[in-house]
């Protein structure tokens, strides 16, 4: 079948340039629109604990909204504070067209609370509620800049969750064009320094130029019908580049072994019908291994798996028709403008490593081996958490918010815990003031608590009998009371703030959060708990209840595929096993790097002191596939050789004698491209192109030039076993040679 694929794409490569060519100028004008289509955030899920307290506050509390823009005032003159009426009028004046705004809901200005004004008085803070849900207010912070009136003696500062998606979209952009720029002339470089032919090297680039702009344009087109996360831009060129250059340059080396001692139409054809089928397998591997993400309940997860699912289908598509086409064309002139000459004895080396490696299996194996998990041992002290500002720059004005924030009021004036509480009989009757009062009393004596606003706290000198009697009023003349109990309550509900001493993801605060989690409120209240800490904890655990299904389809399909190409029990699950290590050893990095903060001045980023939640089941899927990738390439050529002289120590040394240079030079591509991102602004962008390049680095040195040879041969024949049974239900006459 892949022989007459490449055979039939040689005969019409004319028709297959311009149908890619055609591909290329329909995606062209799309590209530059696709930002426009997608969404920030998707972190979340509506069915956790965080999110169901949420949507019931916005639909029994008007003036609660998750959407809020946070406007932070700083005097630039040391005689004026916050309490002067200057200081207000200017502020309230500088908001005064925004607040006309039809998205704004409410303007809760720090006039009217004295906790939104600091210590020294120098900062205060007024909190304008959006109508629009977070991911879709950042849309109107252009306007809200254009509104907003430049004070005389102020600073203004636009923090919150609207300016937080701002800057990552913009952000986001930004090290996708950086890392492009970085990108493609180190990838020319390598694969000049791999093939030693600037045509040679040319010829790979082309095609995943063409295969990446193919998968953006349908991904314009996918973005268009459902929701995809802002991230799938960055990853769509990192995988889509590495992978459709690493397919292109296993075969096209495939092909100048071919034509070498065949007619060019031939060498295309066995090219595919070799290569080409270990590029389709491997490209099946990397696909479920990204499918899994589609199966996860979050939106960012979920894009992803879709997005990734679009770029290795198109690399693997564009390595079996548009390749042979271009090669039809390229192929006579492969080996022209040479800038390297390769000695015709260049796989010697991977031979005599082989054969070294064999002779002595267990010296080379057990260090290895140790190695590989000492590199992980830091990912046993993880702390998972969901992404806050602290990903972005400090040069970006909502960082900059966020640390004026924390520096003047404190970490846990950021975000407080939000507890939800539904009533049937009324927040305000007898039973559920008491509930209430017993409730705020009982945490208000926790030194990891500061304060805490309700409907039985806004006066520390009135008695629970005292509140009872305000409320029972028909009427109620004090304007702050009437006020905060239309922000606090509804007839069916009412909220709770409890602002903590340390940031939502610090071990304290989740301490805390669980405490009240567990408490059991009075009256007739159900609770729900919201805010930074609960959407964390929540998430957190979400995403790692379904992992390990998600991770076991992915194992399960991979080995089936891998059964089904090697026909052999051991090979697939001695291949699953060095995935694994291979991606522990990087998850180690990520801790030891990120969380704890070292080599933070060389690759210029703040510590975040957590690895972002969704990172490890990113690198999960993305590296178990591609790492599968040198793994199908490597014993694909081991198995060609097992066919032919059926002795395993003879065919691992000329698989990785005639797959070793070239399973180098494609990690070398693939950690090119992926330390291009290592360049971005935003951590978490940062981190998954670092922890990737980490585990290709990884895999395609120590464990495919150490660990598999040494383990192959001390498996010996067995290696190859097959039960009888099994080797029926198997088809045989298609996959062998």
């Amino acid at each position: 079948m892949f022989y007459r694929i490449g055979q039939r794409c040689y005969r019409h490569r004319r028709i297959v340039l311009a149908l890619w060519l055609l591909v290329l100028v329909i995606s062209a004008p799309l590209i530059p629109r696709l930002p426009n289509v997608l969404e920030v955030g998707g972190f979340s899920n509506p069915e956790i604990e965080a999110a169901r307290a949420r949507a019931l506050l916005e639909s029994e509390l008007p003036s609660f909204s998750p959407s809020t823009l946070v406007v932070i005032f700083q005097s630039e003159s040391p005689d004026l504070t916050a309490d002067d009426p200057t200081f207000m009028l200017q502020a309230e004046t500088a908001l005064a067209d925004v607040a006309e705004l039809p998205e704004v809901t409410s303007v809760g200005s720090f006039r009217a609370n004295p906790m939104q004004i600091s210590a020294d008085g120098d900062t205060a803070y007024t909190l304008i509620q959006l109508e629009p849900s977070p991911e879709q207010s950042q849309r109107l912070m252009p306007e809200i800049r254009e509104r907003v009136r430049e004070p005389e003696n102020l600073s203004v500062t636009l923090a919150g969750a609207p300016a937080f998606y701002e800057d990552i979209e913009r952000i986001s952009e930004q090290d996708l064009r950086r890392a492009e720029v970085i990108a493609i002339p180190f990838a020319l470089i390598a694969l000049v320094f791999v093939f030693g032919s600037v045509v040679g090297a040319g010829v790979p680039l082309v095609v995943g130029g063409l295969s990446v702009a193919a998968v953006l344009g349908l991904l314009y087109a996918v973005a268009s019908v459902i929701n995809m996360s802002i991230f799938v831009l960055n990853l769509t060129t990192m995988l889509g580049l590495g992978l459709a250059i690493d397919y292109s340059l296993f075969m096209t080396s495939r092909f100048r072994e071919e034509f070498s001692r065949r007619p060019i139409e031939e060498a295309v054809a066995v090219t595919v019908g070799t290569a080409g089928r270990a590029v389709f397998f491997s490209g099946l591997t990397v696909l479920i291994g990204l499918a899994g993400l589609s199966l996860f309940e979050f939106m960012f997860l979920r894009s992803v798996g879709v997005a990734g699912a679009l770029v290795v289908g198109v690399a693997v598509l564009g390595a079996l028709t548009l390749l042979p086409a271009v090669l039809g064309y390229a192929g006579p002139h492969i080996n022209r403008w040479q800038v390297i000459r390769r000695r015709e004895d260049g796989g010697a080396f991977w031979a005599r490593l082989a054969n070294a490696v064999m002779a002595h299996p267990w010296r080379v194996f057990i260090p290895t081996i140790i190695f590989l998990i000492a590199l992980g041992l830091p990912f046993l002290n993880v702390n998972l958490s969901s992404p806050d500002a602290t990903i972005l720059p400090l040069r970006v004005e909502s960082r900059q918010g966020f640390e004026v924030l924390r520096q003047e009021f404190g970490d846990g004036e950021i975000s407080p815990i939000v507890v939800a509480l539904e009533t049937e009989e009324g927040p305000t009757s007898r039973e559920n003031l008491q509930a209430l009062w017993d409730f705020t009393r009982y945490f208000a004596a926790d030194e990891r608590v500061t304060r805490i606003d309700s409907l039985v706290t806004l006066d520390p000198r009135l008695s629970l009998e005292q509140y009872e009697l305000l409320y029972s009023t028909a009427s109620i003349d004090d304007a702050y009371v009437g006020e905060s109990l239309n922000q606090l309550a509804s007839p069916d509900a009412t909220v709770v703030l409890l602002y903590m001493r340390g940031l939502p993801n610090d071990t304290t605060s989740k301490e805390l959060l669980a405490d009240i989690r567990d408490y059991e409120v009075g009256g007739d209240f159900s609770m729900l708990v919201d805010g930074g800490t609960a959407e964390i904890v929540d998430v957190v655990d979400e995403m790692y209840a379904e992992f390990p299904r998600v991770a076991l389809v992915i194992v399960l399909t991979t080995y089936l595929v891998l059964l089904f190409l090697f026909r052999s029990v051991l090979l697939p699950l001695k291949a699953i096993l060095m995935n694994i290590l291979s991606i522990f050893a990087s998850y180690g990095a990520l801790v030891f790097i990120f969380q704890e903060g070292n080599l933070s001045n060389l690759l210029d980023f703040e510590p975040l002191g957590f690895v972002e939640a969704s990172l490890p089941i990113l690198m999960f899927c993305l590296l178990f596939g591609l790492s599968m990738d040198y793994e199908v390439f490597l014993l694909s050529r081991v198995r060609e050789s097992w066919l032919e002289t059926h002795d395993n120590r003879l065919s691992v040394a000329n698989g990785l004698q005639q797959s070793g240079r070239i399973i180098t030079g494609a990690a070398l591509i693939v950690v090119v491209v992926t330390l291009s991102f290592v360049t971005a602004e935003i951590v978490l962008v940062k981190a998954l192109g670092l922890g990737i390049a980490i585990a290709v680095l990884l895999d395609a040195t120590i464990v495919r030039a150490l660990v598999v040879p040494a383990t192959m041969r001390l498996l010996g024949d067995v290696n190859w076993w097959l039960p009888g049974w099994l080797a029926r239900l198997l088809p045989k006459k298609e996959f062998e040679h």
